[in-house]
């Protein structure tokens, strides 16, 4: 009787957990979903008709890699119908009004005015940065991803290394990798006095080899690897979020799943390794490097310090080694993309536009002459800063925005439910003709002369590193790398852009040119 008794009561159990697991289902993939729709169209939202569990994912997965079958028809700055077609589509059929599409049974929000976008930015309390699943959160770690406390706490410690005093300790490193392309493409046209090359994979490099050196004092041979797998594992985790996630997934070892983990662990053991022989060099006594991770290291080494002074049990004082390693996987990543992107588009572009290449030069060649450039007149340079902010109006390295509303609220005239999610297109509010004028689609770095605001009117929605308390904080960092890489092959080779170059603009986390950058250098 007490074996029946005990059978029946392990039964209701099991029931009970099933059908709350199913209910939980149920909701979150078709009530709450609908429930966001009815309160959007209420709202005054246009948006797309939600689907079971997928969303307007297949529809966006089919009109991507339509889309991406051929290049551009010439050389267009236009290039948001490729990279992004369904939203192309929407936008044109809602007029280009704020509308909604649907990321599996997420509402995804499309916002584009300026006041409402800075103020989306700047509450980071109430628009928080989006968390899909593990997978994204294992692409980009460390302080891009925390919030509330901890995003301060990482922030706090990390600051210092992007001091400007510190940055110019750097700036050795960034001449010693700048040299190393130089010389090599150097050789490339020795014999002929020009070569054509897909210049790209160099500056890869070069930025790969810039990070190496600035952030763990090690050159690109030894960062290598870290490279590699880092490349190998964004483009699977990028695959791995087009499709539809489902609660558990992660556990389940599919060849990606595997695949993805083995990654993750590799890559971690191999930052453990450089992070734990610099924990020996400093307890040995050796002087802090100014590198970034000697800066990280020091500045969590005095935080813990100056905690255990005042008596403070809180554990989680200072970076743990697993936060520290998070840390460097960001530097590494985001560091070495960042610039390489921007320094592709910027040759592309002055390879086009040879009026502007030769401004470039001049002024590099009156400010530095032959000598390698120094920080000082690097910040002096004004037509390199124009071209540059141009370069990411245009082409900025990180496409899209994203942030969750986590409650209900009202954003500018906009009234946005809790559970959307809200997008910013950076490249198409960087060409809104309303606020940058009927030549927006055009290359024209002198609507900055007169700095950012002016270039705006005023209305300022010029966005490449973000905007508000989570702006991108390397941003100083990539600039000088790329004035410095720029300056020197000004000063070094003219360039044009070989009849072979095919311009076909790929977003894949980063925007990037699919075919690569075919330029013919010619020894100055």
């Amino acid at each position: 009787m007490e074996t029946v008794t005990a059978s029946s009561v392990l039964l209701s159990i099991v029931c009970i957990v099933v059908v709350t697991v199913l209910i939980k289902l149920v909701n979150w993939v078709w009530l709450k979903p609908k429930k966001l729709e009815k309160l959007l169209r209420q709202h005054g939202f246009s948006g797309t008709s939600y689907k079971f569990l997928f969303g307007d994912m297949k529809e966006f997965i089919s009109m991507h890699a339509e889309a991406l079958k051929n290049p551009m028809d010439g050389f267009s700055h236009d290039y948001f119908p490729r990279v992004e077609p369904l939203w192309h589509q929407l936008a044109t059929k809602f007029g280009g009004k704020d509308f909604f599409i649907w990321f599996g049974p997420m509402p995804m929000v499309k916002i584009s005015k300026p006041e409402t976008i800075r103020e989306a930015l700047a509450k980071m309390q109430e628009f928080q940065k989006l968390k899909i699943n593990h997978i994204s959160e294992k692409l980009f770690p460390g302080v891009v991803n925390h919030e509330g406390e901890k995003w301060a706490k990482h922030r706090k410690l990390i600051n210092p290394a992007f001091h400007v005093e510190k940055l110019k300790l750097m700036l050795p490193a960034f001449r010693d990798s700048c040299e190393k392309i130089i010389n090599k493409w150097e050789l490339i046209v020795a014999e002929r006095g020009s070569g054509e090359l897909d210049v790209y994979p160099d500056l890869k490099q070069l930025s790969a080899d810039v990070i190496s050196r600035a952030a763990f004092g090690s050159n690109y041979e030894e960062g290598q690897r870290i490279f590699e797998l880092l490349k190998e594992q964004t483009d699977l985790g990028v695959l791995m979020l087009q499709s539809v996630y489902l609660p558990g997934m992660r556990f389940i070892p599919t060849p990606r799943n595997r695949r993805f983990k083995k990654i993750q662990d590799t890559i971690h053991s191999l930052l453990n390794a450089i992070i734990n022989k610099r924990k020996e060099e400093i307890e040995a006594g050796e002087a802090v490097k100014d590198d970034l991770l000697g800066i990280l290291m020091d500045s969590n080494l005095k935080e813990i310090r100056k905690a255990a002074g005042k008596n403070n049990r809180n554990q989680h004082t200072g970076l743990s080694l697993e936060e520290v390693v998070d840390e460097c996987k960001l530097f590494y990543l985001a560091g070495q993309e960042t610039t390489s992107t921007l320094l592709v588009w910027t040759l592309i572009l002055l390879s086009k536009h040879q009026d502007w290449q030769e401004r470039a030069r001049e002024e590099v060649l009156q400010t530095f002459g032959n000598n390698v450039p120094e920080f000082e007149g690097l910040n002096h340079l004004k037509t390199m800063s124009m071209i540059l902010y141009e370069v990411l109006r245009l082409y900025p390295p990180v496409m899209q925005l994203t942030r969750w509303v986590h409650k209900d609220k009202n954003l500018g005239a906009l009234s946005v439910p809790s559970g959307a999610i809200i997008t910013v297109f950076v490249s198409a509010v960087h060409r809104d003709k309303e606020v940058w004028g009927d030549d927006a689609e055009e290359f024209k770095p002198d609507r900055f002369s007169e700095g950012i605001s002016k270039a705006t009117k005023g209305n300022n929605s010029f966005f490449p590193f973000g905007w508000g308390p989570r702006i991108c904080i390397g941003e100083k960092f990539a600039i000088t790398e790329t004035k410095m890489a720029l300056s020197m092959i000004l000063q070094h080779f003219s360039l044009e852009l070989s009849p072979s170059y095919v311009h076909a603009p790929k977003n894949l986390v980063f925007l990037r040119p699919e075919h690569g950058a075919q330029i013919i250098l010619n020894k100055l």
